[in-house]
């Protein structure tokens, strides 16, 4: 296979996962075919060199966002030489700029959605659910199950990275470094939670980004709960009988909420019923109801920061605080504080997949991926073998450049076929440790315990469920592959 077409199936096959946007402008119908001609060449082998960088992340120590963001600049420097050449450097302009667009709606969703978990993480949330689950005194096998499942109900609303993160902290906690309990799970968090976040548009990036691109209402969604919740459940019972029969040692600690930090959810929930509201009603952006939710933060955050202020005037300072002074509620700390360095990877996956479907490579892999492969099946499945394909890549590249390249291809599928690409984008992660945030993430909060090679050696149980997910969406929702998108 030539370099080329194996770097084209690379890209073809990594770039999906949180967020879309409005179908009517996501894509700029600019393609100046040169995929042919050497600085079309020369960017495609930046491109996979920056995303080599990106995988081997965690051997290098070298920020994912780094190699991206700057081979997104040099990509589109070769777009604008070949645009030059065929005299429409004003389309390539417009192209940058769409795309340009399309990365402020995402940052803007982001920026909202992390600082909320900031906020609510700073109150005490997260640390007290641990806290209870830890005052529970229960065993191993049944911690494995509490850990699973509250990662697959916490997900959707709090995305997988923060919640696996949080239940990896309790496995942690009580394990008392029994590597088998660690590892086990640890995996079954990170299927729990990219199940979860599968079958919800706040759950994951790729189904953020189908649900912004317009191309399935929120309410779809939830078609794909059984199939993730299969995925989840098939090899969590395979791995349960591999969980020690331990009890560990019961913990007394005790952990109070902040003042707020009921409301402080309450509002969260509010910021996402907005979200939805004004996208299926009022049929704005998304964002748009994120960033008012924003505001609401905003507000709640100057009474909070009053109410601390009376607390501190009337009783002093606080338990534990010494000579320092009270640091009360900042709402600009908590922007501060979110993850810059996956907003700036989002930006450089964008303008990076952009650049090339300009050149022309995306045309070429949606002509192999949605129009030869599975030309024998009939017409509303032929797009089932890419789709299921789009899966096995997340796991090696990551569901977010995967998933974006499928949207800026933009094949013509029904609603069933749609559902399939974002089911198999979320789950797909698991198969690998390096294959989604939540894996990596675990990697390093769990190390010299949970490993890529300890996944691998469970890699075929979470396959099982990978491919039960896939039978029993296609026979649960087989109604939906014979339904056109509006």
């Amino acid at each position: 296979m030539p370099f080329s077409r194996a770097v084209l199936w690379i890209l073809a096959l990594a770039s999906l996962p949180l967020m879309g946007f409005a179908k009517d402008q996501a894509v700029s119908p600019l393609n100046l075919h040169a995929t042919d001609a050497s600085w079309g060449l020369i960017a495609l082998t930046i491109f996979a060199i920056a995303y080599a960088l990106v995988i081997l992340e965690e051997f290098t120590e070298l920020r994912k966002s780094k190699p991206v963001v700057l081979a997104a600049g040099v990509i589109w420097l070769f777009v604008a030489v070949l645009s030059n050449q065929q005299d429409v450097s004003h389309l390539a302009n417009q192209a940058i700029e769409n795309y340009i667009y399309e990365f402020a709606e995402l940052f803007l969703f982001l920026l909202v959605a992390m600082t909320y978990i900031n906020a609510i993480t700073e109150r005490g949330v997260f640390e007290a659910l641990r806290g209870y689950l830890l005052r529970l005194g229960l065993n191993f096998r049944q911690l494995y199950w509490i850990t699973g499942i509250l990662a697959f109900i916490i997900s959707p609303i709090a995305d997988n990275l923060t919640t696996s993160l949080i239940m990896c902290s309790v496995l942690i906690a009580v394990a008392d470094s029994n590597k088998k309990f660690i590892v086990l799970g640890c995996i079954n968090i990170v299927i729990a939670a990219n199940a979860g976040g599968a079958f919800s548009p706040f759950g994951d990036i790729t189904t953020l980004m189908v649900w912004q691109n317009g191309l399935l209402p929120f309410q779809d969604f939830f078609s794909i709960f059984l199939p993730s919740l299969v995925n989840f459940l098939i090899p969590a019972l395979i791995m349960y009988f591999a969980v020690p029969k331990v009890q560990p040692q019961l913990s007394q600690q005790e952990v109070h909420l902040k003042i707020g930090a009921k409301r402080l959810i309450a509002l969260f929930l509010l910021t996402i019923l907005t979200a939805i509201s004004v996208h299926q009603f009022l049929h704005l952006p998304p964002t748009m109801g994120m960033m008012m939710g924003l505001g609401y933060l905003q507000i709640f955050s100057y009474y909070l920061r009053y109410k601390e202020k009376r607390y501190y005037a009337k009783h002093g300072k606080h338990h534990g605080e010494g000579d320092h002074p009270p640091r009360f509620f900042d709402i600009f700390r908590k922007i501060q504080r979110i993850e810059w360095d996956t907003l700036l990877f989002f930006y450089g996956v964008i303008i990076c997949v952009g650049g090339l479907a300009t050149i022309g490579y995306l045309e070429l892999a949606a002509s192999f991926l949605y129009g030869h492969l599975g030309h024998a099946l009939p017409e509303v499945y032929q797009a089932t073998p890419a789709n299921v394909l789009v899966g096995f890549f997340s796991a090696i590249l990551d569901n977010i450049p995967v998933m974006f390249a499928v949207l800026t291809m933009d094949p013509s599928m029904t609603e069933g076929q749609w559902l399939l690409v974002t089911l198999t984008a979320g789950i797909g992660g698991s198969l690998l440790s390096v294959g989604s945030a939540a894996g990596v993430a675990l990697m390093g909060q769990a190390r010299g315990f949970y490993t890529f090679f300890e996944h691998l050696k469970w890699t075929w149980v979470i396959l099982l469920g990978y491919i039960a997910a896939i039978a029993c969406h296609l026979w649960l929702n087989a109604d939906l592959f014979h339904v056109a998108l509006k």
